[in-house]
């Protein structure tokens, strides 16, 4: 299972914490992006109020490769979707529109309210792809 955005600093990587946690190991989760920007500080922050750590995550890069021996790849804005290498015809795609938080501006706690918004809807796609995914 990969999630992928455009720079595996926020979505992916909340998503890849959530599948982690959630999933309690039925998944071999990875994150990506086309452009990686380094983990955001508000995402982790976000993260952890909801009391999930994704401070040892790294921002990565695409590994075609590693790309290539998923079951499932999942873009989580349109830039991944639209310029995420071909996968083979038995990769299962899917696609979750998730606005990014990261160009947020206003107040702290504006910003820090979108990037909640963000991560409580990435949270409700994985439980929902967690309740249509067979059985380990």
């Amino acid at each position: 299972m990969m999630f992928l955005c455009t720079g595996n600093s926020c979505r992916s990587q909340m998503a890849e914490g959530f599948l982690r946690a959630l999933g309690k190991g039925r998944f071999e989760v990875h994150s990506a992006g086309l452009f990686p920007a380094g983990l955001h500080p508000r995402a982790v922050a976000v993260m952890r109020e909801i009391g999930l750590d994704i401070s040892g995550q790294r921002s990565k890069g695409i590994d075609e490769g590693l790309l290539r021996q998923m079951d499932t790849v999942i873009t989580l804005c349109g830039n991944a979707e639209m310029y995420c290498p071909a996968t083979p015809a038995g990769v299962r795609r899917l696609h979750w529109p998730i606005e990014d938080p990261v160009g947020t501006t206003g107040p702290e706690e504006e910003i820090m309210a979108a990037f909640g918004r963000c991560r409580d809807g990435i949270k409700e796609k994985v439980e929902e792809f967690l309740g249509s995914a067979p059985p380990a």
